[in-house]
C-alpha cells in the first residue's frame, strides 16, 4: 500500500470517529421535559423542546426535569392533637416544577425535602386542633398546608398546587368510642323518626276525624234546612187549598142565594143546590176541602136564607 493511500485511510477513520462523536452528542428534548446543561461543571443553559447538540468533552446534560404535574403519596405521619391524642395522618401532595434551574440546584433530593416539610407542617397544624376539629376540618388542614408548602418551596422552583389529607387514623380505643357514639346517634335518630312518624299519624287521624265531624254536621244542617223548607212548602200548599176552598164555598153560597131569590125555591131545591155547591168545590184544584159535618145544616141554612129573602120582598 502506497503512502497516499494510507493517508486517505487515516483521514477517513478520523472523520468517521469525529462524526460518531458528534452524533452521540446530539440530544432530543421532549415537550414535557427541560434539560440542564453544564459546561465544565458549571451551569450553562436550559434546553427546551427540540434537537440540541453538546460540545464534545465540554458540555453535558446534568439533569432532565419533568414539567408535568407530579403526585406523591407520603406515608402516614404520627401527629399529636391539642388534647394529647396521637393519630396517624397521611397526605398527598400535587406539585409542578416551574423553574428547572432552581429545582436542579435549589435543594438536594427535592421529593424528600417536600416529604419532610409536609410532615413538620402537618404536626404544627394538628397541634393547634382538638380531636373533633381534626376529624371535621380537612378543608382547613388542606388549605393551610398548601399555603405553607407553596411558600416554602418557591426557592426550589416548585409550585404546590394542592394538598389532600388522605386518611386520618385515631387510636383503636378512640375509634371504638367513636363507633359507639355513632351507633348511639343512629339509635337516637331512629327513635326521633319513629316518634315523629307517630306524631304525624296522630295529627292526620285527628284532622280526619275533625273533618268527618264537620262534614256530618254540615250534612245534618243541610238536611234540617231541606226538611224545614219542605214542611213550610207543605203548610203553604195546605193554607192555599183551604183559602181556595173557602172562596169556592162562599161563591157557591152566593150563587145559591141568588137563585133562591129569583126562583123562590123550596127546601128540596135548597138541599139540591147545596149538594151542587159541594160538588163544585170538589171539582176545583184545591187539595183540601172543608165540608160541613152535618149536611142537614146546609139545608136549614138555605131555608133560613129563603125566609129572610121573603121578608125582604114583603117589605
Amino acid at each position: 500500500m502506497q503512502g497516499w493511500q494510507v493517508a486517505i485511510l487515516v483521514i477517513s477513520i478520523v472523520v468517521l470517529i469525529i462524526l460518531l462523536i458528534f452524533i452521540t452528542r446530539i440530544r432530543v428534548i421532549r415537550q414535557t421535559e427541560k434539560a440542564i446543561v453544564e459546561r465544565l461543571g458549571g451551569y450553562s443553559r436550559t434546553w427546551g423542546t427540540g434537537l440540541h447538540m453538546l460540545v464534545p468533552f465540554i458540555d453535558k446534560v446534568a439533569y432532565k426535569v419533568s414539567m408535568k404535574e407530579q403526585v406523591h403519596d407520603f406515608p402516614p405521619q404520627p401527629v399529636i392533637t391539642r388534647d394529647n391524642v396521637t393519630m396517624q395522618i397521611d397526605t398527598i401532595v400535587f406539585f409542578q416544577v416551574t423553574d428547572p434551574k432552581l429545582y436542579a440546584y435549589g435543594v438536594e433530593n427535592p421529593i424528600n425535602a417536600i416529604e419532610n416539610l409536609s410532615s413538620t407542617t402537618l404536626r404544627n397544624i394538628i397541634g393547634e386542633l382538638d380531636l373533633d376539629e381534626t376529624l371535621t376540618s380537612r378543608d382547613v388542614i388542606n388549605t393551610k398546608m398548601r399555603s405553607i408548602l407553596d411558600e416554602a418551596t418557591d426557592p426550589w422552583g416548585i409550585k404546590v398546587n394542592r394538598v389532600e389529607v388522605k386518611n386520618i387514623l385515631p387510636p383503636k380505643d378512640i375509634r371504638d368510642a367513636m363507633e359507639r357514639q355513632m351507633r348511639a346517634e343512629r339509635e337516637k335518630r331512629e327513635k326521633i323518626l319513629l316518634a315523629e312518624g307517630q306524631r304525624q299519624s296522630a295529627i292526620l287521624i285527628a284532622e280526619g276525624e275533625k273533618e268527618s265531624v264537620i262534614l256530618n254536621a254540615e250534612a245534618q244542617k243541610q238536611a234540617a234546612i231541606k226538611s224545614a223548607e219542605a214542611e213550610a212548602e207543605s203548610i203553604r200548599k195546605v193554607k192555599e187549598a183551604e183559602a181556595e176552598g173557602i172562596i169556592l164555598v162562599r161563591k157557591a153560597e152566593a150563587e145559591g142565594l141568588e137563585l133562591l131569590k129569583n126562583a123562590n125555591a123550596d127546601d128540596k131545591v135548597l138541599t139540591l143546590k147545596s149538594y151542587e155547591a159541594i160538588a163544585k168545590v170538589a171539582d176545583g184544584k184545591s187539595t183540601k176541602l172543608i165540608i160541613p159535618s152535618n149536611l142537614a145544616g146546609v139545608t136549614s141554612l138555605a131555608a133560613s136564607i129563603k125566609e129572610a129573602l121573603k121578608e125582604d120582598d114583603k117589605k
